[in-house]
């Protein structure tokens, strides 16, 4: 489902009319929902922004069925494209939710899935996070008037915008893999040796770099100058054992000027032991 600005086609009723009492209006005020923490909280409105609500999304999605061979290193396209596309839909209801507030961005983004035992191949992903908007209306949104998704807490969020960078997009990348089983005979050549597997090494350093590759991709086309807290993470979801995914995330950066000094870090020294 593409996103398209001011779009609720993914959202269910009953999301609408929780979005709508929240923004308040015809004589009612609003009111705010969020997970953030005290401190968090705090520190974004010292920031300049106002937490409008907390705004998620959904999907549950049948992954399809590949025929990988057996001894061949190769990566599971269907299934790669079924987790993304899971994903995707999940993210872009949750920006719906978020520019149905009149939000400018989100912070504190997490991507959750889960399985349901419905039917064999069922996972739900679900995108949560807390919508926020600009005081006094300064412009945050991104190249193509999506609002802003990070995965930052509001303390980095804070530190992140005081060093004059701001964040433009959660950005991901992913890849199923299949790890090739060893033949008989060469499993038996290294029987009690010390020697590297370079089939299961080769397989698992490029199924991660397909998935760091296709994060990049996503940075570059918002004109991202980089990316903060990347990670990768393996899950396996119930198939094969030598089947895998590598999902690559972290948050996409630029600069709020082209010109801007960091601030000396203060030194803090703890008093507890």
């Amino acid at each position: 489902m593409a996103y398209q600005a001011g779009s609720v086609v993914g959202l269910p009723e009953s999301a609408r009319a929780r979005l709508k009492e929240m923004r308040g209006g015809d004589g009612k005020t609003g009111i705010f929902t969020s997970d953030l923490s005290v401190n968090e909280f705090l520190l974004i409105k010292q920031a300049g922004f106002l937490p409008l609500g907390l705004v998620m999304g959904s999907s549950i999605y049948h992954v399809g069925f590949q025929f990988s061979k057996v001894f061949q290193n190769q990566e599971m396209q269907v299934l790669t494209q079924a987790l993304y596309n899971a994903r995707e839909l999940a993210m872009t209801r949750m920006e719906e939710e978020a520019d149905t507030l009149g939000a400018d961005g989100i912070v504190g983004v997490r991507l959750e899935v889960k399985r349901y035992a419905w039917g064999e191949g069922l996972l739900e992903v679900l995108a949560i996070g807390t919508a926020i908007k600009h005081a006094r209306g300064e412009h945050y949104r991104t190249v193509d008037n999506r609002p802003f998704t990070s995965d930052l807490s509001g303390q980095d969020f804070w530190t992140l915008l005081c060093a004059g960078y701001r964040p433009v997009s959660f950005v991901m990348g992913n890849c199923v893999y299949h790890v090739a089983y060893q033949g008989l005979r060469q499993s038996l050549s290294q029987m009690g040796q010390n020697v590297e597997m370079v089939n299961f090494t080769q397989a698992l350093y490029e199924a991660r770099e397909l998935a760091q590759q296709r994060m990049l991709a996503e940075a570059e086309a918002q004109k991202a100058e980089g990316i903060i807290g990347a990670q990768v993470t393996e899950s396996n979801w119930g198939w094969d054992p030598h089947v895998i995914e590598y999902l690559a995330m972290g948050t996409a950066i630029l600069p709020l000027e082209g010109d801007h000094q960091i601030s000396v870090p203060t030194l803090v020294l703890p008093m507890n032991s």
